[in-house]
């Protein structure tokens, strides 16, 4: 081998061990949240399925043994109008399994409908079975999830929903890994459930949980990079998922395989701690329900790119779910 072509083996060669370095010490780390505690679709299945189900995927949680954050919906503890004991004896065992819980609503409504004074109001009656049970711990409701991750239509509203939150003391709770996680929960309680007709129940189930755990996984790999063009650097992530079917059946499966990504799965609090949370909810003052990678982006000075391709949900997941389009 001639000196230069020695001299350029060895510098490709120290490239390759560089990015290989890079590679290795990228601090990937994520919290996983849970929404609609109990149950997203609790008025859809008998309370003794509902009950089956919920232990299946408090079993997954086990199982999986990382820190979570339920966020609750009050009005899905209530059947025909009263509160229903065996659906705060869910909350609990979170609570007792060493979760945290924070607030989503009462309604889980959409501030565009109702305005922000009244979607205060609903934040304020969300906590109302909430934050006695947190007291029974010695414990205070913390954080807050904007139901669909809209947080207002402008600035008056954002004026109105600050003052809200302080006299409350929430935080929001922000998501950066934001999903289609839904449509492909709601595919698979449909298959389930008999409300969608297929030639192979089972299969298609299988199917569901075999291209869920790949399709979450790029949607990691997605906000990864989207970190790393706004930030510089991996963001320690906020993961929003559901109480739902799909988790109940897949849930430790999704972690064994983010953990093969070389993830750590950290608590929202250890999270939260990364400089550029501070900023908030960022300069993004629209009304559309985004994660706050892409709220970031969109209020810098300039504005700052949002990455193509981010990972769509399959036509026939679509199907199944009986949804058009996310």
């Amino acid at each position: 081998m001639t000196r230069p072509s020695l001299l350029r083996h060895f510098a490709l060669l120290l490239l390759a061990a560089c990015t290989t370095a890079s590679a290795e010490t990228i601090d990937r780390r994520i919290a996983v949240t849970i929404d609609d505690l109990p149950w997203q679709r609790a008025g859809a299945v008998s309370g003794e399925v509902l009950q089956q189900r919920h232990e299946q995927l408090m079993a997954q949680l086990a199982r999986a043994g990382v820190p979570v954050t339920g966020f609750v919906n009050e009005f899905k503890l209530q059947v025909d109008g009263q509160l229903a004991p065996e659906r705060v004896a869910m909350l609990r065992d979170w609570l007792d399994a060493g979760y945290a819980l924070g607030n989503h609503g009462y309604s889980h409504p959409q501030i565009a409908d109702i305005g922000a004074a009244a979607y205060c109001e609903d934040v304020e009656r969300g906590e109302q079975v909430l934050r006695p049970l947190l007291a029974e711990r010695g414990q205070v409701p913390r954080w807050f999830r904007h139901p669909y991750l809209r947080a207002g239509r402008d600035a008056a509203d954002r004026e109105v929903l600050q003052a809200c939150f302080e006299r409350l003391g929430y935080a929001i709770a922000p998501v950066t890994v934001d999903n289609s996680e839904w449509i492909w929960a709601a595919a698979y309680a449909r298959v389930l459930d008999g409300e969608v007709e297929v030639d192979d129940p089972g299969g298609t189930l299988q199917r569901l949980r075999e291209g869920y755990v790949p399709y979450m996984l790029d949607k990691l790999d997605y906000f990864e990079r989207q970190s790393i063009e706004l930030l510089g650097y991996a963001l320690p992530q906020v993961w929003l998922m559901h109480a739902n079917e799909l988790n109940a059946a897949s849930y430790a499966a999704l972690i064994d395989a983010v953990r093969q990504r070389g993830y750590r799965l950290v608590s929202l609090d250890e999270a939260m701690q990364d400089a550029a949370y501070a900023r908030g909810e960022g300069g993004y003052t629209g009304a559309a329900g985004i994660g706050w990678l892409h709220r970031w982006a969109l209020g810098s000075t300039p504005r700052r790119k949002i990455l193509p391709d981010e990972p769509l949900v399959p036509q026939w997941v679509l199907e199944l779910a009986g949804i058009e389009s996310e």
